[in-house]
């Protein structure tokens, strides 16, 4: 292994938090420094949050991120700025569709749903098979412009009882049209497409795998296979959000940090954290920054590399 410690821009502190990881950035291989600077500096966006998911970036400048403890979707300004979108039972993963809606996986809605910019929202789906949805956790736009979503049971509201038998993924058309894509999964989290729009791939919490499916030009999947896994111990992460960039590599948040894996699966080294980070976004003019929710904090990290955004691709 190779490894070189730098420490973060700023420090971040929670009087119950646990002690803090100093960022690394750990290379398996010499073509992780093809992503990354030896000397890349890891600095805090913003800081204050209960528990941070969900960043989307803007082009005007700013990232839309999720506060799950908290209950609201704010955005969150480079100088640290916060303003509040919507108050939301526990927002959780987010994107943006092809005409620049911002969808939001609403876990205790049980819905995925649509923001405006005035913080009003449109319910898009709540059912699946005439039954309510688990907890929606994450979303992406796919090559074909529907929205796929994970449903896994992990953030039901006070009281809520589960309806589905199984946790799914699914995809949801321009029409309102679900389909159910899988339900072989524990939990289902994480998921992005590879930058040809043939992969799917996701990410099982309860089993700490990455999977990777074939797509078909309906939009369903087959063939799904373990690309990855991501073990750990007690309260260092799991496969959470994930991120593709044009090359191809899979950044998925994991045990410590981020793990940064090529498109044949190989893990090419791994971004540790202070804080545990839970997603991640694409930022700035040319997508070329890493913005990373983790837990109290939104931090930023250059790259040398560029992100995949699926909902720009026409």
């Amino acid at each position: 292994m190779i490894a070189v410690l730098l420490l973060a821009g700023a420090s971040v502190s929670s009087p119950a938090a646990p002690p803090q990881r100093s960022f690394q950035l750990q290379a398996e291989t010499p073509a992780f420094w093809n992503l990354f600077d030896k000397d890349a500096k890891l600095s805090v966006v913003a800081t204050g949050f209960g528990f941070t998911e969900g960043p989307v970036w803007d082009e005007s400048g700013f990232l839309y991120v999720s506060d799950e403890t908290i209950n609201k979707i704010y955005r969150v300004y480079l100088d640290g700025r916060k303003e509040e979108l919507v108050s939301l039972g526990d927002p959780d993963g987010n994107t943006f569709d092809r005409n620049h809606r911002l969808i939001d996986c609403a876990s205790w809605l049980r819905a995925i749903i649509a923001v405006s910019p005035n913080g009003k929202y449109e319910l898009l789906v709540d059912h699946y098979d005439g039954k309510k949805l688990n907890t929606p956790n994450d979303v992406v736009s796919g090559p074909d412009g529907a929205l796929y979503f994970t449903d896994p049971t992990m953030d039901f509201a006070p009281d809520a009882q589960q309806e589905l038998s199984f946790q799914g993924v699914y995809r949801l058309d321009a029409q309102g049209g679900l389909k159910l894509l899988t339900k072989d999964m524990a939990q289902p989290n994480g998921l992005a497409f590879s930058p040809d729009g043939k992969r799917l791939y996701i990410d099982d919490s309860e089993r700490r795998n990455i999977l990777v499916f074939d797509v078909a030009a309906d939009g369903s999947i087959a063939n799904g296979r373990i690309f990855g896994e991501e073990p750990g111990g007690k309260g260092e992460g799991v496969p959470d959000g994930m991120k593709v960039d044009t090359q191809g590599n899979v950044f998925v948040t994991g045990p410590k940090g981020i793990w940064v894996w090529d498109a044949n699966g190989h893990h090419l080294g791994t971004i540790v954290m202070p804080e545990q980070p839970a997603n991640l976004a694409w930022g700035d003019k040319d997508y070329g920054t890493l913005y990373i929710t983790a837990t109290t904090s939104v931090y930023r990290l250059p790259t040398k590399t560029q992100g995949f955004i699926p909902y720009l691709k026409k």
